[in-house]
């Protein structure tokens, strides 16, 4: 066994001496462009946060079903958003989109039902980029300042503020209404007569006209003037998930229309490319890279959408599909930004993990999704379908990137920690979570309700039960029990779900806190399945350290078994924390009610466990 202890050390050395051969990539990097602490994100899906409506009608309208507004993030609200362990609010789906409701008499004009996901649509088909969605105003004409206030709220409150920029794609009906003086709107000075040119802001598809998809049924088959089988575009535009056709698949983006970065049709690119040796550069040397460079005008246009924020107080961008974009615009907007905000949160949705590297490195992203590696491998262990022991190599083969990816377990996007189609009930996912949160330095992200155990149970209309709708106007249930009318103090709450709500305060405020989770990992999992008896399938422990701090993290996958076994803690790591042969207690820091001892004999540590069901141990030496 100590054999094999010492194969895993030495994979473990051989990846780090990559990293050094690749130029420190990025002490100095990180240094200059994330943060040495843990970081907590909590995603809102703003138009759903503070709506007390629980009609829950499928296909319901605003008046029916209600919509939650900026001013809904009351003081009260933040504060208790903060005191969960929280340091960034994105608000998702700020920037107005196309969606379902009248109101021309300020200005904007009616979205056609024909190219909007459900009624009230979706947040990544945004139809005017320098303002946000009026659902969200009490005063519709007042929404930006508004909003404004919004981020002036979170920052007293001692939070930053994020929101989305969706790169890739843009509503089919784009209307600039709130452009600055000089701003152009997309596709304003295209040349509309070609298939593709550098400057053109769309792909087309001359001379022929967009054809609205078979199969869909537009607010679920409500008779509406507005749907006529018909939408106004010619020439045809490429649909945002790159489809060239002009009448797209209803399961294309028909919604959106694909934004052109200077890639032309056959994937060749059209603009500068990075000199080799870039990925070791910092976001400065990107910045005066792009210096005097001809660049497509999609480029320019986002780099100032980017930047008008920016100027008004966000703190950072999440990124929509970015691996659908090519890294040098990256390079050229992010670098921008960061001159602008040196301390501006960059996170990126990606998927390819081929390309994480290039998107990091050479793209100037802080943060990527870790959803592909970490988030599916959790979601297969939980439904039984792996064993833990696999979270190792993929941290380990990380390890010169980790502190860049964004763990999470729930989101927008995907089904809910608690739904049936995920972990089954919120307790199943409680080992998920303390593994995400602690296994790396990477910052950790919760979705709204997340922490109270909504489960995603509506049947909104265009979105179906597991997921939380981001295309209707609907209630989410568990969460408005702790907004409790607006008081947001959890008064209509479970036991349980209190309960469920002070595990993920205090495990969420320990990493906050802990110099150990930003330190160094060991996996103590090889040793202890090959020779621990007792040692069942579901355990999975590691250890976490710095100069200051010593963990060691255990968890039980298992719903259904108590296990209790002798926790052996090899002798490189021992060594490696200047242990003397003797006894130590290990305090556990998520409830500071368990403590065992760890003897150290021989140069090697023992400690003798037992762990119920779905529960996880963060022991501190």
């Amino acid at each position: 066994m100590t054999k094999n202890i010492i194969i895993v050390a030495g994979i473990s050395l051989a990846l780090l001496a990559t990293a050094c051969k690749t130029k420190d990539l990025k002490m100095n990097e990180q240094k200059e462009s994330v943060s040495n602490k843990k970081e907590v994100v909590y995603q809102v899906f703003t138009r759903l946060f503070g709506n007390k409506n629980t009609n829950n009608k499928p296909w319901g309208t605003i008046e029916e079903n209600g919509v939650g507004k900026f001013n809904d993030f009351t003081d009260k609200a933040l504060h208790e958003i903060k005191d969960l362990g929280v340091t960034y609010i994105w608000y998702t789906g700020v920037p107005h989109h196309a969606l379902i409701r009248d109101y021309t008499a300020i200005g904007i004009s009616n979205d056609d039902p024909e190219v909007v996901k459900g009624r009230a649509g979706s947040p990544y088909a945004v139809k005017d980029y320098y303002n946000v969605n009026p659902d969200l105003a009490v005063n519709p004409v007042n929404r930006l300042q508004e909003f404004e206030a919004l981020i002036s709220r979170t920052h007293k409150a001692g939070l930053k503020v994020i929101i989305d920029i969706v790169p890739n794609h843009i509503a089919r009906k784009y209307e600039g209404k709130s452009n600055p003086v000089g701003v152009k709107d997309f596709g304003a000075n295209d040349d509309v007569t070609v298939e593709y040119k550098r400057d053109n802001n769309f792909y087309y598809i001359p001379n022929t006209h967009f054809e609205v998809p078979n199969g869909e049924k537009p607010l679920n088959g409500e008779e509406s003037p507005l749907v006529d089988g018909k939408f106004d575009e010619k020439p045809a535009k490429w649909t945002g998930n790159g489809s060239r056709m002009a009448k797209p698949d209803r399961n294309d983006w028909y919604e959106t229309v694909k934004v052109n970065y200077g890639i032309r049709p056959d994937g060749s690119k059209d603009f500068p490319e990075l000199p080799v040796g870039f990925d070791t550069k910092s976001y400065r040397e990107h910045y005066d890279f792009w210096k005097g460079k001809v660049v497509p005008d999609s480029w320019k246009k986002f780099k100032d959408i980017a930047i008008y924020w920016t100027a008004k107080g966000v703190d950072g961008f999440r990124f929509d599909m970015a691996e659908m974009v090519p890294y040098e615009f990256w390079s050229y907007m992010n670098s921008t930004i960061k001159v602008n905000n040196p301390d501006a949160f960059l996170l990126a949705e990606v998927y390819n993990p081929k390309e994480y590297r290039n998107y990091i490195r050479l793209g100037k992203m802080d943060y990527l999704y870790d959803k592909v590696e970490t988030y599916d491998k959790l979601k297969d262990i939980i439904q039984g379908k792996a064993f833990p022991d696999a979270l190792s190599d993929i941290q380990n083969g990380m390890r010169d990137i980790e502190h860049h990816m964004l763990h999470f377990l729930d989101n927008h996007d995907e089904q809910r920690l608690a739904s049936p189609e995920f972990a089954g009930n919120p307790q199943k996912g409680k080992p998920l979570m303390v593994v995400s949160a602690t296994i790396s330095s990477s910052p950790t992200m919760i979705y709204f309700g997340q922490e109270v155990g909504e489960a995603g149970n509506e049947n909104a209309g265009f979105g179906r039960h597991s997921r939380t709708s981001i295309f209707d106007y609907i209630g989410v249930p568990n969460h408005q029990r702790w907004m409790n009318g607006g008081k947001f103090d959890g008064g209509q709450l479970t036991q349980s779900e209190k309960e469920l709500r002070d595990f993920y305060k205090r495990l969420l405020n320990f990493s906050l806190n802990s110099s150990a989770l930003m330190g160094k990992f060991q996996e103590i999992q090889t040793l202890n399945r090959l020779e621990t008896e007792k040692y069942d399938s579901g355990i999975y422990a590691f250890t976490r350290w710095s100069d200051t701090q010593k963990l060691v993290i255990v968890t039980n996958f298992s719903w259904l078994t108590t296990s209790s076994f002798e926790l052996k803690i090899p002798s490189d790591i021992i060594k490696k924390w200047n242990l003397k042969d003797g006894n130590y207690s290990m305090n556990d820091q998520l409830y500071n009610k368990k403590t065992v001892q760890l003897k150290v004999l021989n140069g090697e540590g023992k400690a003798q466990i037992t762990i119920a069901p779905s529960e996880s141990f963060i022991y501190q030496l």
